[in-house]
């Protein structure tokens, strides 16, 4: 390719329709603290999304890390190996212990039939994550945390507009953690949001994200700065008209994908999964070394001199990073669907305005296997 071409690239919204916002915060001078853009924007992904409550936070690592504190989670935390790092890093930062859990080849979810023979008397949480936009079984998850009396945070940092038999799976668990990182299908630049069911919930999260301030001279908590600004906040409103839009040509993408990849040997993708309206924030594929010929590993550093970037998403599992890789639930025998996964995953570049060529290409090199 004579341009390089990422593994997603960030959509924006039109320039000239964001300036009338930013001219208005210049001439207001109200820059954060839960400004009108900031309430405006928390009301209007309430409507879209199908939720009840919404708080936004400049990003959703800050979201993971206040969620758990609004929960008062201590002890152990059922979790994933196979995620971003922030999933376990906020659990670290809470002062919780993370349990690994083994994953689903079908959906690289969270495996519920391993669940709760990892649960412990000290066990307070499930914290699972929607892999790629897949939900999780949700109503499995919900019985088991009703069981043994445990909360359950969803990271849903890539399950903006997903839902399952036409309702948002955000309205799951006590709580979803949303990303809007440039990365996502919808992006505030950097940003994220706490989405719940329970006021008394949305308050306390509130109050956690500004200091712990409930009002001018009373602090409840010993909270953190968290806050969404304006800016932020505005840009959002803008991206929101467009949304559909971008989330109906990731689906030609992904389409297009498949149709092209469908016949290699040794190369497999996700189907959707009945009943779920995906936004196809991602097209993972899985190679199989043995039967395609090649590792993943030759074919992301061959797609690289192609000058195409796809990313081995998630890669390495997050048991094996040093902090992490001394658990007892690190070991290799307590993951293997993981760490079979984690070798073979590779995320091909999709987004909304990738090119059909650029597609066709990137199928044609891994059909020709160089």
């Amino acid at each position: 390719m004579d341009k390089k071409i990422y593994v997603t690239q960030p959509s924006l919204p039109p320039l000239e329709e964001f300036a009338p916002y930013l001219e208005d915060i210049w001439k207001t001078k109200w820059l954060t603290n839960n400004g009108k853009y900031h309430q405006q924007l928390e009301q209007e992904l309430c409507d879209y999304l199908g939720v009840k409550y919404c708080s936004l936070f400049s990003n959703a690592t800050l979201a993971l890390i206040v969620g758990l504190q609004a929960l008062r989670v201590t002890g152990e935390v059922i979790t994933t190996p196979f995620s971003f790092v922030a999933t376990t890093h906020a659990l670290y930062w809470n002062g919780i212990k993370p349990v690994f859990c083994d994953i689903e080849a079908r959906t690289c979810n969270i495996n519920v039939d391993k669940i709760e023979s990892l649960i412990t008397p000290q066990t307070t949480a499930i914290m699972p994550v929607h892999v790629y936009g897949h939900p999780c079984n949700l109503d499995r998850i919900e019985k088991i945390a009703d069981t043994y009396g445990l909360d359950v945070l969803y990271d849903a940092a890539h399950a903006f507009k997903v839902d399952l038999s036409g309702k948002s799976i955000l309205n799951y668990g006590n709580m979803s953690i949303l990303s809007f990182h440039a990365t996502k299908v919808f992006n505030t630049i950097e940003g994220g949001a706490i989405i719940t069911n329970d006021i008394k919930l949305k308050k306390r999260i509130d109050f956690l994200k500004n200091f712990g301030f409930a009002d001018e001279v009373t602090v409840v908590a010993p909270g953190i700065n968290a806050k969404m600004n304006e800016l932020q906040a505005a840009y959002g409103l803008v991206q929101l008209k467009y949304i559909d839009e971008q989330i109906q040509n990731r689906r030609k993408v992904a389409l297009l994908y498949r149709e092209l990849l469908d016949d290699i040997i040794g190369i497999s993708y996700f189907e959707d999964i009945k009943n779920v309206t995906p936004n196809h924030s991602y097209f993972p594929i899985l190679i199989n070394h043995k039967t395609y010929g090649k590792s993943r590993d030759e074919v992301y550093e061959y797609l690289k001199l192609q000058n195409i970037y796809s990313r081995r998403y998630f890669y390495p599992l997050i048991s094996h990073f040093p902090t992490y890789r001394s658990l007892p639930s690190s070991t290799a025998s307590n993951l293997p669907i993981a760490e079979q996964i984690a070798e073979q995953v590779l995320c091909l570049p999709i987004y909304a305005s990738l090119e059909k060529q650029v597609v066709t290409k990137i199928t044609q090199i891994l059909r020709e296997k160089w």
